[in-house]
């Protein structure tokens, strides 16, 4: 079974959106009869136009840009934190430094023929939601993919050309075929498109459906199945 997860590294909601796949996936490996699963990141720019590094008070940026009090936007930058540390995500929106993410997307390109890409995209997410990293500076993403077991000089090969920018345009293009406007958006074997951060237990629901899994017996007040 494949999933295709178009979503940015610049994106709360994909955060929260992978922490609850993880989850269904979680249960979904424990199910008789269970396919192997890859994932796949595909890429997705929120803001294409964004300088590398956009510096500034996030919480005045958010309030600016949707018309609302400074106060609002600050309360709801406090539950997207709350609702992030409830998943085990460090999230800290107190020192965020926004930017383009085009270069970040590319490494995930890189990462995806070395078999870490999963492992990038959520060092990329925690640095960028919890540490403040600014992962549209070159410099800042070098020691990241480097963690995740990328060689440092291929990682520094790529992001002085432009090697992979046809996979993130692809990528892109593929996108607007199939109508996303807003990500994460999951596709399950080219056939079931999910929209939205969706819960642990819709994600479950629709992966048994693709894979033709049923649920694991299990005991209730009842007794046991046999």
């Amino acid at each position: 079974m494949e999933i295709d997860i178009w979503s940015d590294v610049a994106c709360p909601w994909c955060a929260v959106g992978r922490a609850h796949l993880e989850q269904a996936l979680g249960t979904f490996r424990t199910l008789p009869d269970a396919p192997e699963v890859t994932v796949r990141w595909r890429s997705f720019e929120l803001d294409p136009s964004a300088p590398a590094v956009r510096e500034g008070d996030y919480v005045q940026r958010l309030a600016s840009k949707y018309g609302m009090p400074r106060e609002r936007a600050a309360q709801m930058v406090g539950e997207m934190e709350a609702r992030g540390r409830a998943l085990g995500l460090p999230f800290d929106f107190s020192d965020m430094h926004p930017g383009n993410t085009f270069d970040a997307h590319r490494l995930l390109h890189l990462a995806l023929e070395h078999g870490v890409q999963d492992a990038l995209k959520k060092r990329f997410f925690d640095a960028y939601f919890g540490e403040g990293a600014a992962v549209g500076n070159p410099e800042v993403l070098v020691p990241l993919a480097v963690e995740v077991g990328l060689d440092e000089a291929t990682v520094r090969e790529v992001l002085d050309s432009d090697r992979f920018a046809d996979a993130v345009r692809a990528d892109e293009l593929a996108a607007r075929q199939l109508g996303v406007t807003g990500v994460p958006f999951f596709v399950i074997d080219r056939q079931y498109g999910i929209s939205g951060a969706q819960p642990p237990e819709v994600l479950l629901q629709c992966l048994q459906q693709a894979g033709a899994v049923q649920p694991a017996a299990a005991c209730g007040p009842d007794g046991c199945p046999i």
